[in-house]
Formats: structure tokens, sequence, C-alpha cells
């Protein structure tokens, strides 16, 4: 199945797309540990780096398409809990707290890029503009994504503040996503998208 779905695509950019998943999901892993506040607000680090995996997803997609996109999106699903468990335990973190950290990013990344595979690819078809639909894709997949990733990873779990308050840091984390995602991420996908679809044009060219 996966042989045939990369038939005519370009190899290397699909493996570079999935490595980049996982790399942005094991940071984002690590550093969701740290908590700050803002404006009184309790806010998990990872708000800053986590936009990188939805707009990375609505790239996949846009460069080798959905069926495609949601192929890479499955691979590197396993890679990213275990590589997350290893990041986290690495980082002192106990080993119950690496394992629901892992298993939370990974029930989490699975179920909201799945879905934003197909919610970013029906925004795609109905508007020809660019950015709307990385822009509606993301705000939906970061709201499933956060509540997902906080509620496994720590309802009920050994941090007793985390335990009690993951819904607020979970509300706090979206929005902040979802900012972080249209005044920096946004922008910086265009000029990507742009360069990638103009270096993938000269490759077929010669």
């Amino acid at each position: 199945m996966l042989p045939k779905l990369l038939d005519g695509v370009n190899k290397i950019l699909a493996l570079r797309l999935m490595l980049a998943h996982i790399v942005i999901i094991a940071i984002s892993n690590y550093i969701v540990q740290f908590k700050f506040d803002v404006f009184g607000h309790p806010l998990a680090a990872a708000a800053f780096t986590f936009p990188l995996v939805v707009v990375l997803t609505d790239l996949t997609v846009r460069l080798l398409g959905k069926e495609t996109g949601r192929a890479v999106v499955g691979m590197a699903f396993i890679p990213a809990i275990i590589v997350s468990i290893l990041v986290v335990k690495l980082g002192g973190a106990p080993d119950s707290v690496a394992f629901r950290i892992g298993l939370g990013s990974g029930v989490a990344y699975f179920i909201s890029n799945l879905l934003d595979v197909y919610v970013f690819q029906y925004f795609r078809e109905k508007y020809s503009t660019w950015w709307i639909a990385p822009t509606l894709s993301a705000v939906a997949s970061t709201f499933i994504d956060t509540y997902v990733f906080f509620f496994t990873a720590f309802y009920k779990g050994a941090n007793e503040f985390m335990a009690a308050n993951w819904h607020i840091v979970a509300t706090n984390n979206s929005i902040s996503k979802i900012i972080v995602s249209l005044c920096v991420i946004l922008p910086a996908y265009g000029l990507l998208l742009n360069w990638l679809q103009n270096k993938l044009q000269h490759q077929q060219g010669e």
C-alpha cells in the first residue's frame, strides 16, 4: 500500500517531512513540562513550537496529496511516541510521566493530524487562496490536539498542578498556539511553500 502511495512522489521530500514531524513533536514534548505564567495565566512552553506540527501537516498534504500525506503522518506516529518518551525520560522525568506525555502526544497527534489532513484538503479544494486552508485547519486541529494531549498526559497524573488545572492550561495553550500560528508560522509557511514549489517545478523541468 505505502510503496504505491509513494509512486511518482519525491521520496526524499516525503522522508524529510516525516522526520520533521518526529523532531518537532519530540522537542515540544520535552519543553511541555516547563510552565510559565503570562499575565497570570499558566502556559506550557510547547505552545510556541507545537503549532509547527499543524502547519507541517498542511504543507505535507499540499506537496504530496491527501492520501500520501496521510501515509506520511501515519508513519511518523509510532516513532514520535518512542522518541518523545525517550526525550522526556532523558530530561529527568519519572518513567510514568514520560510514558503519559509520550502516549498523550501520540494519541493527540494521530487524531488531530489525520483529521487535519481531511479538514485541510476540504478547505483547500473549496478556497483557492493559499492561506485560507492552513488558517482554518490550524484553528480546528489546535483545539482538538491540545485538549486530547493535556487530558491524556496530565489528568489525574503525578503533577498535582497540571492534574487540577489541565483544562485551563489547555485553553491557554490553544489560544497561544493559534496566535503564534497566525502571526508567525503562517507567513513563514507561505514563504516555505513558495520556495518548495518553485524548487520542485525546477527539478521536474530538468
